[in-house]
C-alpha cells in the first residue's frame, strides 16, 4: 500500500491543488492511503473534510514584517510554534510512516516537507505560481523534487535539475469532458449573445464589482445585448446589487444577466464565457486556459511578492490576456477594453486560441511520473 502525506494551508490556492493530487494518485493506486497535515483553523481542515481524508493538525503561522505591538505578538506566536514544528512533524511522520510527502505551499508545508527529508522520507513539492513563494525556494534545496506551473518559474530557483513542470492540476470539472459554448448557455437559461463572466474570487474584489458595476450599467444605457454572469462575493454581499440599482439597472429586468454571491457551477459558466474578466490566481488562470478564453486580468495587488502579476503576465506575454493593475483600472478602461472585444470577434478568438495553446493537457500524468519515479 502507498502512504501520501499531503500538506499545503493558507488558502484554497495551496489546498486545491494537494487535493487534485490526490485525485491522480488514487486513480493509479486505489489503495493509497493518506494524511493531510494542516493548520488546525485553516481553510484547509474544511475542504479536507469535504474529501474525507485524514487531518493531522499543526500550528504554523507566518512571519510579520510590518512593525506594530499587535505584529510582534503575532511573531512571537510564530516562533513558538516554529520552535515546536519539528517535533510535531517528526511524531506525524513516525505514527504514519509515509512513502512520499507532498507540500503544495503555505507556512505549514514548510515543517513537514523539511522533517520529512531529513528523515530520508521521498519528497516533493507543487509551487502554483510563476513567481515561487518563499516556502517552495527554501524546500527546494532539501526535497527530492520540485513540480512547477509554468516554465518561468524555474528562472527563480537554484535547484533547476529537480524541476519538472508539470501544470496545475484543476477541479475535475475542468479536465473531464468539456462542454460546448452552446451546451452550457442551454444549461445557463442564456441565449447565443456574447457572453462574459467576471469574478473577483469567493471573497470579492471591491475594484472589479465596482468596474463591473459600470460595465452593466453601460449595457443598459447603450442597448448592449449581452449574457453577463457576474459572481460578488462575500465582500460585495451588501454593496453590488445596491450599486446596480443606483445606476439604474433592475436585475429582474434582465434575465440575460446571472448575478450572485459565489458561483458554483463555475465550470459550466466558463464553458459558456467569450470573455472572463478575472483575479490572476494560479487556478483560476489554469481553468481558463483549460476553456480556452480570452481574459482580462486585474491582479490582486494585496498578496505576497505581487505573485499574481507575475502569473498574469505569462498569460499577457502570450497574447492570450489583457491585464491591468488595479490602481489603474476604471470604469471607463473596462468599457473601453470589453466594447472593443465585443467589436472585434478576430481579436477575441485570438485571445482564446492563445489561452487554449498555454493549456498542459497532461497534468495528470505529468504529476503521477514524477511521483512514480520517487516511490
Amino acid at each position: 500500500m502507498l502512504k501520501v502525506i499531503l500538506a499545503g494551508g493558507g488558502t484554497a490556492g495551496h489546498v486545491n491543488p494537494a487535493l487534485a493530487i490526490m485525485e491522480i494518485i488514487k486513480e493509479h493506486r486505489p489503495d493509497a492511503e493518506f494524511l493531510y497535515v494542516g493548520t488546525p483553523n485553516g481553510i484547509e481542515k474544511d475542504l479536507v473534510a469535504k474529501a474525507g481524508l485524514d487531518f493531522a493538525p499543526m500550528d504554523v503561522a507566518g512571519f510579520q514584517r510590518k512593525i506594530s505591538f499587535e505584529n510582534l505578538k503575532r511573531n512571537l506566536t510564530a516562533l513558538k510554534y516554529l520552535a515546536a514544528s519539528g517535533k510535531r512533524a517528526k511524531k506525524i511522520i513516525n505514527d504514519f510512516k509515509p512513502d512520499i510527502v507532498i507540500g503544495t505551499g503555505g507556512y505549514v508545508s514548510g515543517p513537514i516537507v523539511r522533517q520529512a527529508a531529513k528523515m530520508g522520507v521521498k519528497t516533493a513539492i507543487h509551487e502554483q505560481n510563476a513567481f515561487p513563494g518563499v516556502t517552495t525556494k527554501l524546500l527546494s534545496k532539501s526535497v527530492d523534487k520540485v513540480m512547477l506551473t509554468v516554465e518561468k518559474a524555474k528562472d527563480y530557483i537554484d535547484a533547476k535539475e529537480k524541476c519538472v513542470v508539470t501544470g496545475l492540476p484543476v477541479r475535475s470539472g475542468f479536465s473531464t469532458k468539456k462542454l460546448s459554448k452552446e451546451e452550457a448557455r442551454k444549461q445557463l437559461g442564456l441565449d447565443d449573445s456574447i457572453c462574459i463572466l467576471s469574478t473577483g474570487g469567493s471573497l470579492g474584489a471591491g475594484k472589479i464589482n465596482e468596474t463591473v458595476a459600470d460595465l452593466i450599467a453601460w449595457y443598459e444605457e447603450n442597448g448592449v445585448k449581452v449574457n453577463h454572469i457576474h459572481s460578488y462575493g462575500k465582500n460585495g454581499r451588501a454593496t453590488f446589487v445596491p450599486d446596480l440599482l443606483s445606476k439604474g439597472v433592475k436585475l429582474a429586468d434582465h434575465p440575460n444577466y446571472i448575478v450572485k454571491e459565489y458561483i458554483d457551477n463555475m465550470p459550466v459558466c466558463m464553458a459558456a464565457a467569450d470573455l472572463i474578466i478575472s483575479r490572476c490566481g494560479a487556478g483560476a488562470l489554469t481553468e481558463i486556459q483549460a476553456v480556452g478564453c480570452g481574459s482580462v486580468l486585474v491582479p490582486s495587488p494585496i498578496v505576497a511578492e505581487n505573485h499574481q502579476y507575475h502569473n498574469g503576465k505569462v498569460l499577457c506575454d502570450a497574447g492570450a490576456a489583457v491585464m491591468f493593475e488595479q490602481k489603474d483600472l476604471t470604469g471607463e478602461i473596462l468599457i473601453k477594453t470589453v466594447s472593443e472585444l465585443i467589436a472585434d470577434p478576430d481579436k477575441l478568438n485570438e485571445l482564446s486560441e492563445n489561452a487554449k495553446n498555454l493549456y498542459i493537457k497532461d497534468t495528470p500524468d505529468r504529476v503521477y511520473e514524477v511521483i512514480s519515479s520517487l516511490v
